[in-house]
């Protein structure tokens, strides 16, 4: 294992984090799982092999430096960062105080900002890639979701900032904008007249899966995507392509006519 090569995975405790350390290591890599909350981090990493568990608090300056050196000194190496760690927060508009849009931002984008500036000494001796994980509610506006949506929609444009300060050393940097996917925190919130809105409004009919998710992590961060950089991925069923109507269309023959 000595030539393997090694991943980052922040929020990596659960849910698409997770999903994306057992594809890497599926694929014979090494894995640094960082996480804040310490003990679901250690019941994940518990029955791994070939993973480095750090528990650190991403928006921390000081924290992120110590998880950079403490791969390194591990590993010797980094060759992919995903940035996947991320708070959500689900409330009106005229009804979110700063705290909450602070606490969001500190983790969902300063946390991305700082994770990859300072991987970027490592990551350019292996010419390395970083994915960053948005949302479609980067792409695409939605009640409740000032803060979440505008961080996240501050994450795609980050990627891209970064894929064109860093490509000429050697490093690609993309984005994966998640669609509704099967969790169980998802699943707990999601009231069934929700859940079935979206079922409604996503072409494939159905919530994703999180590995769903984590195979296009992991493809974006291999050599199969070696000229690939600066691009933000929708994994979502289809939804982000589709507008108004879907649900009452589905609901006709198929034929309609202008008048």
């Amino acid at each position: 294992m000595t030539d393997a090569k090694v991943a980052i995975v922040t929020g990596g405790a659960r849910g698409i984090g997770l999903a994306a350390t057992e594809i890497f290591l599926d694929q014979g890599w090494r894995v640094a799982v960082v996480d804040r909350d310490a003990e679901e981090l250690h019941r994940a990493c518990g029955p791994l092999e070939n993973v480095l568990p750090v528990e650190a608090d991403i928006s921390d300056p000081q924290s992120v430096d110590g998880v950079i050196r403490t791969v390194a000194a591990q590993w010797g190496r980094v060759d992919a960062l995903v940035n996947n760690a991320g708070v959500a927060l689900f409330s009106r508009a005229d009804r979110t105080s700063f705290e909450e849009w602070r606490e969001v931002m500190a983790v969902n984008l300063d946390g991305v900002f700082l994770c990859t500036q300072a991987a970027v000494p490592e990551l350019a001796k292996t010419r390395g890639a970083i994915v960053n994980i948005a949302s479609i509610s980067g792409l695409r506006a939605s009640t409740l979701r000032v803060a979440y949506g505008t961080s996240k929609a501050a994450v795609i444009h980050l990627t891209k900032q970064f894929a064109a300060e860093l490509g000429e050393r050697g490093i690609r940097v993309n984005c994966v904008a998640p669609g509704p996917v099967k969790t169980k925190l998802a699943m707990a919130v999601h009231a069934p007249e929700i859940i079935s809105a979206y079922y409604d409004a996503i072409p494939l009919n159905r919530y994703g899966e999180a590995r769903e998710i984590a195979e296009a992590i992991v493809f974006l961060c291999s050599d199969k995507a070696s000229f690939v950089s600066g691009q933000t991925l929708a994994v979502d069923g289809g939804f982000d392509a589709t507008g108004v109507g879907l649900p009452a269309l589905r609901r006709e023959d198929g034929t309609q006519r202008a008048v």
